[in-house]
């Protein structure tokens, strides 16, 4: 591409240049909040256990020495083991408006990919669709929430224009604390003892057991969704440390129906709202802001959920649903939540809509996510 050179990023120097591009890209986006540079790095380092069943690459689009674009491609061998054609992915896609730019980093990423052996690409995940995932393209107008991705409007034509079709769509509801539940909501927890359910939140003094109970719940609920990758023990075992330190361990509940864990749900404080004017930075004393701020946040997001396959589809599925966000709602109100995010979640999970809408959630964001045949 004439006047676009696109460069293989290596070394703590050229992390930091792929890391820095979003902040002259997003310069008076005033909704964009500044990713946490020490994670990031983490992120793309060697100790993410992403890494210990994937590869991946990562490039930088110059012009005239100046950084226009950044893309990652990565490939998974969990999903290698998965039917279908061998499949790589996408992500970390951040670009100006410039079709020459988008064509020349995407030309990097599906050749290597085509250099491992893959037929299909799609995405974009940062780096697993357990990460970020996916191109905002409703939903502009508001920040987002820990672990979700912002983006630019143009993006979603960009990709189309080279050939990527829309693989499926997920959103994210906004939900008022303050709203009563419904009628069907305060049932479902009267019927609940008769029923043999019990609804607890996490034990911090079994934190090891019970992240493992949290992966096996999910890996069960997920398997049969479109592009599901499991938590692997190493996976979860990091999101461990964020339930230990992060949250009051009544904002992960645990549903048992007659003494097995059949359901939970996850919701984190919405550190975005703690970090957004540290401009990615936590040293020297960025970190003691985010300790004083964490438990003055106002919105927070459930980032897991999941009812096992045996209980799916089925009003006790439903009623096991609704407890548990019952069972967040004193929680919520002591930590002075004001809105909480519901996301993501594909838009052919009907159930889920469906107690979305009767608990007063309304839907203020959809991502895309997207796939394209690489023998073409």
């Amino acid at each position: 591409m004439a006047g676009v050179e696109v460069k293989p990023v290596e070394g703590w120097r050229g992390k930091g240049r792929f890391l820095a591009l979003p902040r002259a890209l997003y310069a008076g986006d005033p909704n964009w909040i500044p990713q946490l540079t020490l994670e990031r790095r983490r992120h793309l380092s060697a100790s993410n256990p992403f890494f210990k069943h994937a590869r991946a690459r990562l490039w930088l689009a110059e012009r005239d020495g100046r950084p226009v674009g950044r893309i990652s491609a990565q490939v998974d061998d969990l999903r290698l083991q998965l039917e279908g054609p061998p499949s790589g992915s996408f992500g970390f896609l951040e670009a100006v408006d410039d079709p020459e730019v988008f064509a020349a980093l995407f030309a990097s990423a599906e050749g290597w990919l085509r250099e491992q052996g893959m037929k299909r690409a799609f995405g974009p995940f940062s780096f697993s669709i357990n990460d970020e995932c996916g191109l905002l393209i409703e939903g502009f107008d508001t920040p987002p929430m820990l672990l979700m991705p912002h983006g630019k409007p143009y993006y979603d034509e960009r990709v189309r224009a080279l050939g990527y079709a829309k693989a499926i769509d997920t959103v994210a509801y906004l939900l008022d604390a303050a709203l009563s539940p419904p009628e069907v909501m305060e049932s479902s927890t009267r019927k609940a003892v008769d029923a043999g359910v019990r609804i607890r939140p996490l034990d911090l003094g079994k934190i090891a057991e019970e992240v493992e109970t949290l992966r096996e719940i999910f890996n069960d609920a997920w398997s049969r969704n479109w592009g599901f990758i499991p938590f692997t023990r190493e996976e979860m075992s990091d999101l461990g440390h964020t339930l230990r330190f992060l949250i009051p361990p009544d904002f992960v509940q645990v549903a048992e129906v007659d003494g097995e864990p059949a359901a939970m749900i996850v919701l984190l404080p919405n550190v975005n709202e703690a970090i957004r004017d540290l401009d990615g930075r936590l040293l020297p004393l960025g970190w003691l802001r985010v300790l004083r701020r964490i438990g003055k946040v106002e919105t927070a997001r459930i980032v897991l959920m999941g009812v096992r396959q045996k209980h799916q589809r089925s009003v006790l599925g439903i009623s096991l649903v609704f407890q548990m966000i019952e069972a967040l709602r004193a929680p919520v109100a002591r930590a002075g939540i004001r809105a909480v995010e519901l996301s993501w979640i594909l838009e052919t999970n009907r159930p889920i809509h469906h107690i979305c809408n009767r608990i007063g959630a309304k839907l203020y964001k959809r991502y895309r996510l997207y796939e394209k045949d690489l023998d073409t």
